[in-house]
């Protein structure tokens, strides 16, 4: 198929806390990327557990869609849709949902966490996958569903292959987002049957693994009714959103690695080949599945979550900051006495998160904060300090682990713009720290459906990586590439 200059194309990003639904259109041959419909996500507390509310973001995405096919009179040549991972939607007969998605902030994984680790050793787990061992992942997920009685036979898709299907493709798993399920045989693109085996998963019920940029169907239902979606293709690009933010990364050599920041920050380095040495495992890396069969070596850090939990908690007794205000606060800050693990497992469950950080504080034998220190800039304060110290020593162990030798670390996400977090990494790496795009996903999602469309292609690994890093040059050269919202 030819990229058509005489069309648009559209990215959806799910977000954990914000989803986006995005334009790409040229204009004299030049792409302009405008943010067409932003809207609010969130998990929800129900009688099941923590929860997606899935017709909220169904509806969202299909407002932001219809926005799109009103501004496109050209018509649009593709959507592609990516978000976070390790959740999914399980499917009746007729291809439905059956119920809201779980959370993967839902407790019930703890107990499947140790349940599997009694079946398959953390050892064997990391030398079949080469995936982190993290009780979030899908793996402890579906094996929560078996504890609760849910019938493993139950089809399942991962929650923007999910999206993807309800807007015409078939049912799939997109290959960097299937790698994170822990599902995935490592160096191969198959699930693993030995997992499913040993934890008594049902391998029908899993989709399809098809490589990032395949076509996967065309517009159905109400949206094809649309002029601008009457030869609409549904392509899958980087499904995980942190692999479509990797790869629209403008850089070249093996000097370099990244940080993706959001709602998590994720921290490592784009490898050639899977990296599992004993270190490797007893540090917890994962690799991750990248566009063009490049591996994403990472460590998932806690992100941003954690200032934003204190926000919620704050404006619950009736305070009302905002980042902006608390980062200004803290620009003028001495550097704290004592710095929190921001990876405590407590720290990953939502509630009373100034509570928990007072409790660790306590448990490594400091004192007590005093409400002076619970004070919001000061509280802020701890926790930058924290995550730039954080990255630090994962920098430093992939720098040890895989024999790179590190100049420079690329921020992409909505955490880029964090200046003075950006300033405190500097300060603790020793690295050159480039802030890349906050849309950086977004950017990544189109490049992928671009070279998809192309047709440059790779039967084995999909779109290769360096026409993907083309294409994403080529959307971020312009410095105004991303206008300001049209619908908030």
């Amino acid at each position: 198929m030819q990229l058509s200059q005489n069309k648009a194309l559209v990215a959806v990003d799910l977000g954990a806390q914000s989803c986006r639904v995005s334009l790409l259109r040229f204009s004299q041959g030049h792409p302009h990327v405008d943010i067409v419909h932003r809207f609010g996500n969130g998990p929800i507390v129900t009688p099941a557990g923590v929860c997606w509310d899935i017709g909220v973001i169904l509806d969202g995405v299909q407002t932001g869609l219809r926005l799109c096919a009103g501004i496109a009179t050209e018509g649009i040549a593709a959507i592609g849709v990516d978000g976070w991972a390790v959740d999914y939607v399980r499917l009746d007969e007729d291809g439905n949902q059956i119920a809201n998605p779980f959370c993967y902030r839902d407790e019930r994984t703890i107990s499947a966490e140790r349940a599997i680790h009694q079946i398959l050793s953390p050892a064997r787990l990391y030398s079949l996958t080469g995936i982190q061992l993290l009780r979030i992942n899908t793996l402890y997920q579906l094996y929560a569903d078996n504890i609760a009685g849910i019938v493993p036979a139950k089809r399942w898709l991962n929650l923007p292959e999910f999206i993807t299907y309800r807007l015409g493709g078939r049912p799939v798993a997109e290959y960097t987002n299937a790698t994170h399920t822990q599902l995935v045989e490592l160096g191969s693109k198959r699930w693993c049957e030995e997992i499913f085996q040993s934890a008594g998963l049902d391998k029908k019920a899993a989709p399809e693994i098809v490589p990032t940029g395949t076509i996967v169907g065309g517009v159905r239902g109400d949206l094809s009714e649309l002029t601008a979606f009457r030869q609409t293709q549904v392509i899958v690009p980087a499904c995980h959103d942190t692999a479509s933010a990797i790869a629209a990364i403008p850089a070249s050599g093996d000097d370099w690695a990244f940080i993706s920041s959001g709602t998590w920050s994720l921290v490592g380095a784009v490898l050639n080949a899977p990296c599992v040495s004993e270190n490797a495992r007893a540090m917890n890396f994962t690799n991750l599945g990248g566009v063009g069969g490049t591996f994403c070596f990472l460590k998932n850090v806690n992100g941003m979550w954690l200032l934003r939990q204190c926000l919620d908690e704050w404006e619950s007794r009736g305070s009302s900051w905002t980042v902006h205000d608390l980062l200004q606060e803290c620009a003028s800050l001495p550097a704290p006495t004592k710095l929190i693990d921001v990876d405590d497992p407590e720290l990953l469950v939502p509630g009373n998160i100034l509570g928990k950080i007072n409790a660790q504080l306590q448990r490594h034998g400091g004192a007590a904060a005093s409400s002076d220190e619970l004070e919001p800039a000061v509280m802020a304060n701890l926790i930058l300090h924290s995550l730039a110290t954080r990255y630090a020593e994962v920098l430093d162990a992939v720098a040890r682990i895989t024999g790179k030798k590190l100049r420079r670390v690329f921020i992409v996400g909505g955490g880029s713009r964090n200046v003075l977090l950006n300033r405190l990494t500097a300060e603790r790496t020793g690295l050159e720290v480039v802030a890349g795009a906050t849309e950086s996903t977004t950017i990544g999602n189109f490049a992928i459906q671009m070279a998809a469309l192309a047709g440059e292609w790779s039967d084995a690994s999909g779109v290769p990586a360096a026409s993907v890093a083309k294409w994403a040059d080529r959307i971020s050269v312009r410095p105004l590439a991303f206008s300001a919202n049209r619908d908030s």
